[in-house]
């Protein structure tokens, strides 16, 4: 579907990428890594056309058709519904010029069209996109240009999942998203059918969706096979061989020499010698197993404080003069507490955040906070506060104050991977990543107890991103969270808090169970939906139904469960039956083409199971919910 051959391209005076090759098949669903500046968005902007490469070849199949999500997201009076209903672009002309045609022949080959590609049902399958990604009815209907940055991003990634195109490209798609939202992503990933090549640092997301990674590495294209974590071991493993087999080749090197610089000279040994020589040049020089370095970051250490270092009584809290956004909160904040704060966008985690760093005080109730507790507090919307023009140096320098000597501030810097050269360049020239540190740096210059993290992950390759994770965990304060990372939650939270219905309360149980706690939710939410348009007329009451009647509503139910466990076996006997094929000596003595199609039937079945899986485990859930 998908070739590139000897790509070639320079940025500047930077190679990112050097006769780099690689292959996609239909239907891959590929995961596309690499550090931050190794080339990823440059690598979608050129199979998009959108850059030129230097050299080599790049070729879609046929009249593919790509889709990707725009830069400028839908904005102005279009409803969300009609921003989305746009994006598939055959329908919106077909309708447009079905309005004006008067050719009795052409208006029936636009009808019949219409009807091929299913255009009565897209506004029920463009709303159900939507409300997947977090608008409800009454947000469809409202204009684009009421919602902020991020919503409408979340409208732009909805029409290019609606277009259902050929080949779907992606670039950080959960970054605007919260959990709720990213979960419905991910099992709409996973349930597309066409191609799909996909730029994210989300560690999960690319564990579920993807069955093929490409890593971009020495300004090549590496294809692995698996998820991430299958291409993190494969690599490791390779990487881990590779640099036996130097290790070897030098020991081989070094007895040789040794042989050649002792009896060089000796006429009796001369022919050894030589001859060793010749095998030394064979060997070739001896080359380095590249190992990309790791950023690191290192938060310093606060004096210990006796806990609580905050606690909340009975506080209700909200914005000037209007409604209350939080209620009666109850609540401590020890020394050691790793809590990570759960809920959709929009339900108050940003106003909690807020409250417990003083930047907003308390309406109603007490907050009391330790005297010298010292907090800090990291947020990506503090970039819009950098000063482009300064270097990261001059804005440590500023925040530490006057008379904090040179090597205190190089010396807060480096925690966070400046070098002295990173450190002196312009702001605005740094990477987004560069910039989440230098805030990072910036946050925790103070050495707080407390350091309150708002989406601290965006714009962080993994190797960061498993950096911030060491750092937190090693850091001696306590740790607030707000991430739609759940593998960032799962690896340094110790307490999940709620946030949901005007209040914040613990959450009992571990992200997991919020997910599937989530799904639960979302499997129901239909049915409530059309048990509220049947009631919208007043009625009275329903008696009591008897207890007899939850029969026929877990009938369908079982049904669904019994089809889902069918298909499961169904699909498990014919991967039996494929793989019994490829381990037939006969197969890999036929045309090359016949294990090839064996393969790729695999990958199939492969990717329809785990699909199967999901939608049995969603059955049992809404059979035993019933």
């Amino acid at each position: 579907m998908l070739h590139i051959t000897d790509l070639s391209f320079r940025h500047g005076e930077r190679v990112l990428f050097d006769r780099a090759s690689a292959a996609f098949s239909d239907g891959w669903k590929v995961g596309l890594v690499g550090r931050n500046g190794a080339g990823k968005s440059t690598l979608l902007k050129l199979v998009q056309g959108q850059l030129e490469a230097d050299g080599g070849d790049i070729n879609l199949m046929g009249r593919t058709r790509i889709g990707s999500v725009p830069q400028d997201p839908p904005g102005g009076d279009i409803s969300v519904l009609d921003a989305v209903l746009a994006a598939d672009v055959e329908r919106t002309a077909l309708l447009a010029e079905a309005e004006i045609s008067h050719d009795g022949l052409r208006l029936a080959e636009i009808h019949m069209r219409l009807d091929e590609i299913n255009a009565a049902s897209a506004p029920s399958r463009a709303a159900s996109i939507l409300n997947g990604l977090g608008f409800d009815n009454e947000a469809q209907a409202r204009p684009c240009g009421e919602f902020s940055g991020g919503w409408r991003m979340r409208v732009a990634l909805a029409g290019t999942l609606f277009s259902d195109p050929d080949l779907l490209i992606l670039d950080e798609p959960s970054n605007h998203l919260d959990l709720e939202a990213q979960l419905w992503l991910t099992d709409h990933l996973k349930k597309f059918r066409n191609t799909l090549l996909m730029v994210s640092h989300d560690r999960d997301l690319l564990n579920d969706v993807c069955d093929h990674i490409v890593h971009i590495d020495q300004e090549k294209l590496v294809a692995y096979t698996g998820n991430y974590d299958f291409f993190e071991r494969t690599r490791a493993e390779r990487l881990a061989n590779d640099a036996a087999q130097q290790a070897k080749i030098a020991a081989q090197r070094k007895h040789m020499q040794a042989f050649v610089d002792r009896f060089k000279a000796k006429a009796s040994k001369a022919r050894q010698a030589q001859s060793r020589m010749k095998m030394i040049e064979k060997l070739g020089p001896i080359v380095s197993v590249p190992i990309d370095d790791k950023i690191t970051f290192n938060f310093p250490s606060p004096e210990l404080l006796a806990s609580p270092i905050e606690t909340l009584d009975q506080v209700s809290v909200g914005y000037s003069s209007g409604p209350l956004v939080l209620k009666n909160l109850d609540l401590r904040i020890d020394m050691e507490d790793r809590i990570a704060l759960l809920g959709q966008n929009g339900n108050g985690k940003s106003t909690f955040i807020r409250l417990i760093s003083q930047r907003l005080e308390p309406r109603e109730g007490k907050l009391k906070k330790t005297p010298k507790l010292r907090v800090g507090y990291f947020s990506q919307d503090q970039e819009e506060g950098l000063d482009y023009e300064a270097t990261p140096f001059d804005h440590m320098n500023r925040a530490l104050g006057p008379g904090v000597g040179e090597a205190k501030v190089r010396a807060q810097l480096g925690r966070f991977g400046f070098s002295r050269d990173r450190a002196n360049l312009k702001v605005g020239v740094l990477s987004g990543g560069e910039k989440t540190r230098l805030l990072l740096a910036l946050a925790t210059r103070t050495a707080p107890h407390m350091l309150l993290l708002d989406e601290p992950t965006n714009h962080l390759d993994m190797d960061a991103r498993e950096s911030l994770i060491e750092a937190i965990n090693d850091f001696e304060g306590a740790v607030v969270l707000v991430s739609h990372d759940t593998h960032l939650v799962k690896m340094v939270a110790d307490q999940l808090w709620l946030v949901a219905g005007g209040t914040v309360k613990p959450f009992e149980g571990d992200i997991d169970e919020y997910q599937a706690k989530l799904l639960r939710e979302r499997s129901g939410r239909p049915a409530k939906e059309a048990k509220a348009k049947k009631d919208k007329k007043p009625k009275a009451a329903p008696a009591p139904a008897p207890v007899v009647a939850e029969k026929p509503r877990r009938r369908p139910l079982k049904r669904a469960l019994e089809e889902a466990e069918k298909a499961i076996a169904r699909l498990t006997r014919e991967r039996t039956e494929i793989e019994a094929k490829l381990a037939d000596p006969a197969t890999w003595s036929s045309p090359p083409t016949v294990a090839a199609e064996l393969q790729k039937e695999k990958l199939r079945l492969e990717r329809e199971l785990a699909h199967a899986e999901h939608e049995w485990l969603a059955a049992q859930e809404a059979y035993e919910a019933a």
